[in-house]
C-alpha cells in the first residue's frame, strides 16, 4: 500500500517526527511512505490545513495513493477540508483506540490527527501506536465483529452519499481557484512522487498543464 504524509505549514517543525514514527511501523509491514511534505517550516512551499485536504483528494482519487495521514494543530481542520473532497473519508484520530475503531468499523482512506493539542513528551510513541491499530490489522473486519455486516452496508450508504452530494474530482480541479490549486502541487517532491504513481491520465494530464501556467 503506498501511504502519503501531509504536514501543514504550522506543524512542518515536527514533520520529521511524525514521518520517522510512520515509517517505523508500516514500512516492516510492507508499505511504503510517500512525504508530500512539508518537511521544514523554510520550505518555499507552504501548505495550510485546506490545501493538505485538496491534496488527499488529488492522490485517492487519482490512486497515486492508497491511504492519506495528515493532520494540523488540533487535527480539525484537516479533517474538514479532507472530507470536503470527492472519495475522501477522513477520520479524526488522537489515540490508538480511535485508531483502531476507525479502521475497524468506517474502514476510511484518510487520518487527520493533531500535531500540537496534546502533543507533548513521549508523542511519537502515541503516534506509532495510532499507526499499529491503524495498520496492523485488517481493516472493517468490525467491532464488536458480530455488527461487521451493518457497518459495511452503512459504509456502502455513505460512499453512494457521498458520490451523490460531491462533483468528480477533474471537475473539482477545474473550478476551485488556480492559484491554489499551483501553490498546493508546489512542493518540491510532489512531481517526482506523484506522476510516476498516478493511474489516472486525465488528473495527470490536467496537473501537468496547471504546473506550465
Amino acid at each position: 500500500m503506498k501511504i502519503a504524509l501531509i504536514i501543514e505549514n504550522s506543524q512542518a517543525a515536527k514533520s520529521e517526527i511524525v514521518h520517522n514514527a510512520l515509517k517505523t511501523v508500516v514500512e516492516p509491514l510492507g508499505h511504503q511512505v510517500h512525504h508530500y511534505g512539508m518537511y521544514t517550516p523554510e520550505d518555499k512551499a507552504s501548505l495550510t490545513y485546506v490545501m493538505n485536504g485538496l491534496l488527499a483528494g488529488i492522490l485517492l482519487n487519482s490512486k497515486a495513493a492508497d491511504f492519506v495521514v495528515t493532520g494540523c494543530g488540533t487535527g480539525m481542520g484537516s479533517m474538514l477540508a479532507c472530507n470536503s473532497m470527492p472519495g475522501v473519508f477522513c477520520g479524526l484520530v488522537i489515540d490508538p483506540t480511535d485508531a483502531f475503531l476507525f479502521g475497524q468499523i468506517n474502514d476510511g482512506n484518510c487520518l487527520s490527527m493533531p500535531y500540537a493539542k496534546g502533543f507533548g513528551w513521549a508523542a511519537e510513541l502515541n503516534l506509532q501506536d495510532c499507526y499499529r491499530k491503524l495498520f496492523e490489522h485488517e481493516r472493517g473486519v468490525g467491532y464488536p465483529k458480530e455488527r461487521a455486516a451493518i457497518m459495511a452496508k452503512n459504509r456502502g450508504i455513505l460512499a453512494g452519499l457521498k458520490a451523490a452530494s460531491c462533483k468528480d474530482m477533474l471537475t473539482v480541479l477545474k473550478s476551485i481557484d488556480q492559484d491554489l490549486l499551483k501553490a498546493t502541487i508546489a512542493g518540491e517532491k510532489f512531481q517526482q512522487l506523484f506522476f510516476p504513481n498516478c493511474q489516472d491520465d486525465a488528473i495527470a494530464s490536467y496537473l501537468q498543464g496547471v504546473l506550465k501556467t
